[in-house]
């Protein structure tokens, strides 16, 4: 290729991560990821969950596993879809470890 040609991909190139255009992959496509902690998660802490807002829906706080330890996340609100119910992440006994199952968009 020659030297002019260079130059023209990697200015439009720039110009494309100029604009912002990044590629995300829809949340229907994300691959689930396993999360194995060899204890119990703490009780839940009570949240104090906000007035209803319209076009969200409440996702309530959880306990996340990393680093050997446990991390409580925050509650937060996330845009609704139509046609779906969210379901909270949770930790499920397997054996003698818990496994973590992500929030998810139920059909």
């Amino acid at each position: 290729m020659q030297r002019s040609g260079k130059n023209l991909l990697l200015a439009a190139a720039l110009t494309l991560a100029g604009a912002g255009a990044v590629y995300t992959a829809p949340a229907e496509a994300r691959v689930a990821v396993s999360i194995y902690a060899p204890m119990a998660p703490p009780a839940l802490r009570v949240e104090t969950v906000p007035g209803p807002r319209v076009g969200y829906v409440w996702a309530p706080g959880y306990w996340n596993y990393g680093h050997r330890r446990y991390n409580w996340q925050r509650g937060h609100w996330l845009r609704e879809r139509r046609g779906r119910n969210y379901a909270s992440p949770s930790w499920e006994q397997n054996g003698n470890r818990w496994r973590y199952r992500s929030g998810r968009w139920d059909h």
